[in-house]
């Protein structure tokens, strides 16, 4: 199923619960969507785990989200720290010397 299905989809039940659907039926409708996502989760893991791999793959996955991870965090603090230590240091000084110059006008 393509994703424009699926959004088409999305809009005709968007238009149904907007224009026609009455609001005594809303707490069904809720619970209907609670099983249903819970039958698709479900479904979900049943295919996942019934693949022959799955175990490795998802060890090699977790391996490479942690790398990732890692690079991610510490490229951020690459990039973060000493900009920080430059602007924010500029910052402090300039409200030093504003509270100065206010201090010294009274």
């Amino acid at each position: 199923m393509s994703v424009i299905s699926i959004l088409i989809f999305l809009l005709i039940g968007m238009v149904i619960g907007w224009k026609w659907f009455p609001e005594k039926w809303n707490k069904m409708n809720i619970n209907i969507q609670l099983v249903a996502t819970l039958v698709l989760i479900f479904s979900m893991g049943v295919s996942l785990g019934s693949r022959p791999d799955f175990i490795n793959e998802i060890v090699n996955m977790g391996v490479r989200s942690f790398i990732f991870s890692i690079l991610a965090i510490g490229g951020s603090i690459a990039m973060v720290y000493p900009l920080t230590r430059k602007y924010l240091v500029d910052i402090r000084l300039k409200g030093e010397e504003d509270t100065d110059d206010h201090c010294g006008s009274h």
